[in-house]
């Protein structure tokens, strides 16, 4: 919907030329009597159309669409219902040129010559209501203007530039005809509804085009698709170059936005240089072309879908173009050229003039028939008769027609707030093999906004939907790397595990699964991680729990018997009343393994280690001052008597065993305070686990564990002293054994911690705390149980003495 296009500087300079003009021929009249550019009328509208053109298809497309306006005057003028004793004449100009329009649009702005804008009120001015035209947008661009400084309404059945629905710069502009926001709404639901991601824009370089590439670029901004190539069209255009352009950017969709002439040359020019399985998407200027679809080797291009107005049959047209007899004159060939009112049409056939291009035929009938109805509106005509003794003025005919609402051919014809039509559809079309557009879908407006093709009715030159598309979609699972400028052009990358991929939240992103989820790498979701505990009722966990409750049975039982026994030798040398104690710290150390099983809580992570350190801590200190002790009493009291007084005088024993109580107390309170055991979810051990355990902060315990393994060192090095002592008396080897067996059992322990991750290494921490409470109990007071049991005789006085006897005689 364009024409050749002038600059703003060209333009302003004939404008002033051409004002200059009119006021020169002001006295020049064109008698056209009889004319078909001419009818005589109550009011008179002015219309302004393309005829005289270089190109016969255009040509005839023109005098269609000219001779439809004659139509729909003379229809209203033949009916009682619009306007019933007034009669419509219209002034017809060919704006076949910038340059050979003016002349006729001053004449219809004027008087006497005489142009008078903003007149207040407007008086004397011409019996113009109205204005039907232009075709194209850069023809409305250029005339608009002087329309506008008087309010005259200008209704155009061709000009779609977004510019005209800006109301402050165009407040009498109207139009029939979609804007091209519209059209480009359509054209991308096109290229959406076949996945088309990677798509060339051509366009006419002009007001027309250019606003339709930036409406395209607008449109598709944030959606999957990308414009890889775009350039303007005008007659200098080299195509070839466009061509191998395109071919190296691997695109397949191309979206041509130009009048029919434009892409005639484009179309023309593919078929030429050999362009092959295309998809051309065109524009509503050029989809029903009549010509170009019988255009040999037109089907090796590809295949072309297209974007038009509904082909609208208008009743009686037909009968009015075969009877009409055209009759065009000037006075002279000097008035000619300013008037341009000379179309020798009566070399066109009715058949010729009616089987061109469709388009655009109802946008001139509905523009007509709208300023019929405001001018009805203004006039008062709902009473049967029009109230002749109001004076109508233009912008009284604009006011009634930016509230128009009537029916025309079963279509509701209203405007919008910008002055566009709030009405109508678009219908979706297939260059068949027959050279017809066919059409294969819709794409409704109003009331409801609807967009469908029927995929069946296309027969596409490749036998399958062709692609277009920068980058191959990524497998499920991989995301887009982005790879040059374009998002459309990308590289994949597969997921990794703990991550998901899904395309309509974010394609170039892998999302990371929750905490209580897990994934494989390229998933597409995540799966809930299986909790995993302890619980009380496993197997191990009951076998462990058997054994602690054996232990404590136990220690009742050898507490019992050292009870009974308590005076005798053998309970005296194994510690006397510490036995006692002893054997209550490791049944309060029993504890700590209860709660190693069933779900973790922040008490239940304290209670595992606390009681265990605390009493444990207290059994170790007791074996040291038992060691210390009878290394002290054989070895140290005879050379150091005053400092085994002062020992056996404030109970050097109780007192370590407190001092060893207390330190551990304390450092157990203070690390409690500042890093508790607390439940833990771990998630690193196995991907789709996650692991019910208690955090342990190692600055918490790492005094507690130096204090027990401090005892335990002590106790080692005074059980090695005393190996030699009397054998009742002899506890080296036995409380070396046990410290070997628990220093045994905690390296087995951290090494299958540090190399086995499961659920089962809590069940493992309580079987070593449970061991090392059983290696005291039986490799210490096991064998002393025995002797008080089955040996007796080894159980005096006598026999301890005689010991003692045979040590000092050695000695």
């Amino acid at each position: 919907m364009v024409n050749g296009s002038f600059t703003s500087t060209m333009k302003t300079f004939f404008l002033s030329l051409l004002l200059l003009e009119s006021f020169l021929h002001a006295s020049a009249q064109c008698t056209v009597q009889g004319s078909e550019f001419h009818l005589e009328g109550d009011y008179l509208l002015a219309g302004l159309f393309d005829i005289h053109h270089d190109i016969l298809q255009r040509l005839n497309e023109n005098l269609l669409r000219f001779q439809l306006m004659r139509f729909s005057v003379e229809e209203i003028n033949n009916s009682t219902d619009l306007l019933p004793n007034v009669s419509l004449g219209y002034e017809i100009f060919d704006h076949c040129s910038d340059i050979h329009s003016f002349p006729g649009i001053l004449k219809l702005l004027s008087v006497d010559g005489l142009i008078q804008p903003w007149a207040e009120p407007p008086k004397n001015l011409s019996k113009v209501m109205a204005v039907v035209g232009t075709y194209t947008s850069t023809q409305a661009l250029t005339v608009a203007p002087l329309f506008m400084m008087d309010l005259i309404p200008m209704v155009s059945y061709g000009a779609a530039s977004s510019v005209f629905s800006r109301k402050q710069n165009f407040p009498s502009f109207l139009r029939t005809v979609h804007p091209n926001k519209d059209v480009i709404e359509v054209i991308v639901n096109i290229i959406q509804h076949f996945n088309w991601s990677w798509v060339a824009f051509l366009h006419i370089d002009d007001d027309y085009g250019n606003d339709g590439r930036e409406l395209f670029i607008e449109k598709i901004d944030g959606t999957e698709m990308c414009l890889g190539y775009t350039k303007g069209l005008d007659q200098h255009t080299n195509y070839s170059q466009i061509f191998r352009q395109i071919e190296a950017q691997k695109i397949t969709t191309i979206i041509v936005f130009a009048p029919e002439w434009t892409a005639e040359a484009l179309i023309k020019s593919a078929i030429q240089e050999n362009v092959t399985n295309k998809v051309w998407i065109a524009g509503d200027a050029w989809s029903l072309n009549k010509e170009l679809p019988k255009e040999k080797g037109i089907h090796n291009i590809g295949t072309i879908l297209g974007v038009s107005e509904p082909k609208v049959t208008i009743p009686g047209f037909s009968d009015f173009i075969h009877h009409s007899k055209g009759q065009t004159h000037c006075e002279n060939a000097e008035q000619s050229m300013f008037c341009n009112q000379v179309c020798n049409s009566s070399s066109l056939t009715p058949e010729e003039i009616l089987k061109v291009d469709p388009s655009f035929n109802f946008p001139v009938y509905a523009a007509v028939h709208a300023i019929a109805h405001a001018l009805h509106n203004t006039l008062q005509c709902d009473s049967g008769r029009c109230d002749r003794n109001i004076t109508a003025y233009p912008y009284m005919v604009l006011a009634e027609l930016k509230i128009s609402n009537f029916t025309l051919l079963n279509q509701s014809v209203t405007f919008d707030e910008n002055g566009d039509p709030n009405y109508g559809s678009y219908s979706i079309v297939f260059w068949n093999q027959s050279g017809d557009a066919q059409e294969i879908g819709f794409h409704n407006f109003y009331p409801n906004l609807y967009f469908f093709i029927d995929n069946s009715k296309i027969q596409w030159k490749t036998n399958e939907v062709p692609t277009s598309r920068c980058s191959q979609e990524c497998d499920e699972g991989s995301k887009k790397m982005p790879d040059g400028i374009h998002r459309c052009c990308f590289k994949c990358e597969i997921c990794p595990k703990g991550t998901y991929f899904n395309r309509t939240e974010d394609p170039y992103e892998c999302i990371n699964c929750k905490e209580t989820e897990w994934s494989a790498a390229g998933s597409t979701s995540c799966n809930l991680r299986e909790l995993e505990f302890v619980p009380f009722t496993d197997i191990g966990a009951i076998l462990i729990m058997v054994g602690a409750w054996a232990l404590v049975v136990l220690t009742v039982a050898m507490s019992v018997l050292f009870a009974i026994n308590y005076n005798t030798p053998v309970v005296r040398s194994a510690g006397g009343p510490m036995c006692f104690l002893i054997f209550g710290c490791l049944c309060l150390s029993n504890v700590s393994v209860f709660f190693y099983f069933g779900k973790p809580t922040a008490s239940s992570c304290v209670m595992r280690l606390l009681p265990f350190l605390m009493f444990y801590t207290v059994s170790l200190a007791c074996f040291v001052v038992r060691s210390f002790q009878i290394v002290f009493i054989f070895k140290i009291a005879a050379k150091f008597p005053k400092l085994h007084s002062v020992w056996i005088k404030y109970h050097g024993q109780w007192l370590f065993i407190t001092l060893a109580f207390v330190t551990q107390a304390l450092l157990l309170l203070f690390g409690n305070m500042f890093a508790p055991a607390k439940p833990h979810n771990e998630t690193s051990w196995y991907p789709d686990k996650t692991f019910l355990i208690c955090g342990m902060s190692n600055e918490a315990y790492v005094g507690p564990v130096v204090l027990i393994v401090s005892l335990c060192f002590l106790c080692f090095i005074f059980s090695y002293m005393g190996k030699d002592l009397p054998k009742n008396y002899n506890e080296a080897k036995a409380i070396t054994f046990c410290l070997l067996l628990l220093i045994l059992t905690w390296i087995i322990f951290a090494t299958v911690f540090l190399l086995y991750r499961s659920k089962d290494i809590q069940t493992l921490n309580a079987l070593a705390i449970l061991s090392s409470l059983y290696s005291f109990l039986l490799w210490y007071f096991m064998p002393k149980c025995y002797i008080i049991i089955f040996q007796s005789h080894r159980n005096t006085q006598e026999y301890f003495q005689g010991l003692i006897q045979n040590y000092t005689t050695r000695k």
